[in-house]
């Protein structure tokens, strides 16, 4: 099961990171971008969760970011300990250009599978990141 998931996932990376090099953006800005154009103005740590991504690597991938003009971070003029990253207008022009490709790759991989058969897989899916995020919890 985790060999076939995966699969699955390094499949979804390759052929996103395809579109998004048409488009000058790195792989890993992606999740992050997606984030923002849901709910931007957030700290970095409301980030780090939104993405399920350690902290550490979220400063490092939001310096990427702030340097290709897509984010600017500023400190919180509430509390001076918060960094808040918002979109630059670039970072939102970008948002109907590149939100097509992903509904593209789900249209490609579910290609010949009922819609039953979509929502029990992702009822599993959820379950399973579910329990694993449990159990990454219970081991520190």
């Amino acid at each position: 099961m985790a060999f076939q998931i995966r699969r699955a996932h390094l499949a979804f990376d390759r052929l996103l990171s395809m579109r998004l090099a048409r488009h000058g953006i790195k792989s890993g800005y992606y999740n992050y971008l997606r984030a923002l154009w849901i709910k931007d103005r957030v700290t970095q740590r409301d980030l780090s969760d939104a993405t399920r991504v350690t902290e550490t690597t979220t400063v490092a991938l939001l310096k990427g970011m702030d340097d290709e003009g897509l984010i600017e971070r500023v400190r919180d003029s509430v509390d001076k300990r918060k960094i808040l990253v918002t979109l630059t207008p670039l970072g939102r022009s970008l948002e109907p250009e590149i939100l097509p490709h992903a509904a593209e790759l789900n249209e490609i991989a579910t290609r010949g599978i009922d819609a039953a058969e979509i929502r029990t897989f992702i009822k599993v899916a959820r379950k399973i990141a579910a329990n694993l995020e449990k159990a990454f919890g219970e081991s520190d």
